[in-house]
């Protein structure tokens, strides 16, 4: 008897950051989400909706200990690696250089404020 799908997507993805007030910055100004859907400081939590309508990022506040994650990876859709890496550089985010797999895709890390792996990807050249 076939097992019914629990898992039916991803509602939000939530990064922890050392400093919400700079995330807010970070994530709303340079990254360009806009406004929060979700603005709660004080319960640690900040929620942004993508435009594709794909699911939403979250930034909370970071227990004692915190580490900038690199484990997993949020991956956002671009519309050209290259030309995001460099709108981003111009806005001082530290970004790898992108990597192309012909046929397939183009990927970049890029990295918040606090050392937490992102990364951007598009269609690659044929």
């Amino acid at each position: 008897m076939p097992r019914t799908r629990l898992l039916k997507g991803i509602n939000v993805v939530s990064i922890s950051v050392p400093d919400l007030d700079a995330a807010r910055e970070f994530y709303s100004e340079v990254l360009g989400l806009g406004e929060p859907l979700y603005d709660l400081p004080d319960a640690g939590w900040i929620e942004f909706g993508l435009a594709s309508g794909q699911g939403n990022i979250s930034v909370t506040a970071a227990e004692p200990g915190w580490r900038p994650i690199t484990g997993v990876t949020v991956v956002f859709d671009v519309e050209d690696c290259h030309d995001a890496v460099q709108a981003l550089r111009s806005r001082n985010v530290e970004c790898d250089d992108p990597k192309v797999f012909p046929g397939y895709v183009t990927f970049a890390n890029f990295y918040d404020p606090f050392g937490n792996r992102l990364q951007m990807c598009s269609p690659a050249p044929d």
